[in-house]
């Protein structure tokens, strides 16, 4: 039996377009990010075998051509001691000549930048760069930025306003106010606009720390190869959506240019509907967004390329997660609170077990062992304050206090 991960039905669901004519195997590499020679090879499998021609013949095989554990470490060795200070050619050059070690320097290099061995020429010649040219399809990539701003010109207080718009067709998939850039206002723009419209294939976010972090990887992600992720890449990553990050704003030039726009008419409307208050602003917002996509948004070359989902699907991805360990009474300790698994079962027990607790959008607080629900408990219930929608810590987010429960917890599935 085959597994297909997200990545792999987001793959399967674009060659099912290219076979139903919807998107050309020119279109369907770039969504997937293959060669077009590549994409053939894919359809053809997919013809051949079924679902399974996705899935990549290597998968689960131990790579031949792995370079020996003995040879990556002499290799440093000789890099620190023998040849300090050789640029990575000219090492791939010594070791060949004077060792006898045969690698490559793309080989050389990346055993020296595992290692934290920098290259020692800093100087690199100036990259070309070409406009990229839009998606075919709405869908095919969303553009998200926030934009902090004195929206309501001194009226009332400062807000940022964040939002999402299509590449191809200009078209603002989704906007409102908060009080900062953070991991609860993404989350929240993502959910209302996967719930509305679907999947998209990528998103396209600049560098933020809701995005990405340069924190070192834990010992659990250094056993899988695993590169640290923020809540949201976690999030966007176990739905199968693609985080392309820009290192300039011109890169994201869309929704730059969407920030102008709305800095200069949407500040109009706003003071034209004299708002004082970031739900007068809301309201003005959701007025003014039908108007805007009608007079600004580009019709598509393709059809929409959005992938359904569930709902349960986005709630379970889109949360904050953490993990705990239980007690010996079955409570679990999160965020200054005891929570209390309740009994299911008089021959099981959860002690000493790791479980994740989930913090949804709403306030609410489930806990899962492994895939399996165990507890839920109500904001309402466990007079949960929620989370604070401000940038409190690196990632933008911090949980608010959890009071100790006054009642049974509800384990409804």
């Amino acid at each position: 039996m085959t597994t297909l991960t997200m990545q792999d039905e987001k793959r399967l669901d674009v060659i099912q377009r290219v076979y139903r004519d919807e998107l050309t195997v020119v279109q369907a590499a770039l969504v997937m990010g293959v060669s077009e020679r590549q994409c053939y090879r894919v359809k053809a499998r997919v013809g051949k075998v079924g679902a399974k021609g996705v899935v990549h013949g290597n998968r689960g095989r131990r790579c031949k051509g792995k370079t020996k554990e003995k040879t990556v470490r002499r290799v440093v060795e000789l890099a620190r001691g023998k040849y300090p200070g050789f640029n990575d050619h000219h090492l791939t050059e010594k070791l060949k000549e004077q060792e006898q070690i045969d690698l490559s320097r793309e080989k050389v290099r990346r055993i020296l930048r595992a290692e934290g061995i920098a290259s020692p020429r800093k100087r690199r010649g100036i990259k070309h760069r070409s406009r990229r040219e839009r998606r075919a399809s709405e869908g095919m990539m969303l553009q998200v930025d926030g934009s902090p701003h004195d929206w309501l010109q001194g009226r009332g207080p400062r807000m940022c306003l964040i939002g999402a718009i299509d590449d191809a067709t200009n078209k603002v998939m989704g906007a409102f106010f908060t009080q900062a850039e953070s991991s609860w206002g993404y989350f929240t723009l993502f959910s209302d606009t996967f719930r509305q419209y679907g999947l998209p294939q990528s998103i396209y976010s600049d560098c933020h720390s809701v995005f990405w972090t340069d924190r070192e990887p834990t010992l659990d992600e250094q056993m899988i190869n695993k590169r640290p992720t923020t809540e949201v890449g976690r999030g966007l990553q176990e739905l199968g959506v693609t985080l392309i990050l820009a290192h300039s704003p011109q890169a994201k030039g869309r929704i730059e240019r969407l920030w102008n726009t709305f800095q200069d008419r949407l500040v109009s409307e706003l003071r034209l509907a004299k708002a004082k208050t970031m739900e007068q602003a809301q309201a003005v917002l959701e007025r003014y967004l039908p108007v805007h996509n009608r007079k600004f948004s580009k019709p598509a070359k393709a059809q929409p390329a959005w992938r359904k989902v569930s709902a349960l699907k986005i709630e379970r991805a889109l949360c904050f997660k953490q993990q705990r360990t239980v007690a010996k009474d079955n409570t679990v300790t999160f965020e200054g609170t005891v929570l209390q698994i309740p009994k299911t079962s008089p021959f099981r027990s959860y002690a000493n077990k790791r479980i994740d607790v989930h913090v949804l959008l709403d306030g609410a607080v489930e806990v899962f062992c492994k895939t399996e629900k165990i507890a839920a408990f109500d904001s309402k219930t466990t007079h949960t304050i929620g989370l604070y929608r401000t940038n409190a810590n690196k990632e933008g987010f911090r949980y608010g206090p959890l009071s100790r429960l006054t009642s049974q917890p509800d384990v409804s599935p």
